[in-house]
């Protein structure tokens, strides 16, 4: 079944997202640091008069934190909003999910994200949850 997707670098790969886990896609401005936060949680920001937790997805997929992404994907999990860091976005397409070939090899980050491919111009893309890299979600819960 076709459906829309926002494709993102992040941690230098192109990434899809399901536009249903998409709220909006906003620059980030000053970001408060949260004491004892989890390390994925890089602080809190104010959107649109309502506060956001800042989400380093390169410290949620396990791999260097040097980025300093300003651009976020917005989405709402388990009644919060969460703004997650993204490298670049490109576009907005539909696309059908595949499911993950076995030759598509992912580390266990990308392993716990992932939920699929989708093939733009016959190359395939990654499709990840952004749940999965929200501090303290578990994909198992749903």
């Amino acid at each position: 079944m076709t459906h829309l997707y926002l494709i993102a670098q992040l941690a230098g790969r192109t990434v899809a997202i399901d536009s249903d886990q998409v709220e909006s896609v906003v620059d980030i401005g000053e970001v408060t640091q949260v004491p004892l936060a989890s390390q994925h949680v890089r602080g809190l920001a104010a959107l649109r008069s309502r506060v956001v937790t800042v989400v380093d997805t390169h410290t949620a997929l396990g791999l260097d934190s040097s980025s300093e992404a300003r651009r976020a994907v917005i989405t709402h999990v388990e009644g919060h909003h969460y703004a997650l860091l993204v490298d670049a976005l490109d576009d907005v397409a539909p696309f059908d999910l595949l499911p993950l070939a076995g030759g598509f090899a992912l580390d266990t980050a990308w392993q716990r994200a992932g939920r699929g491919i989708v093939e733009r111009d016959g190359e395939p893309i990654l499709a990840i949850d952004l749940a999965a890299l929200v501090p303290g979600y578990s994909t198992a819960l749903n």
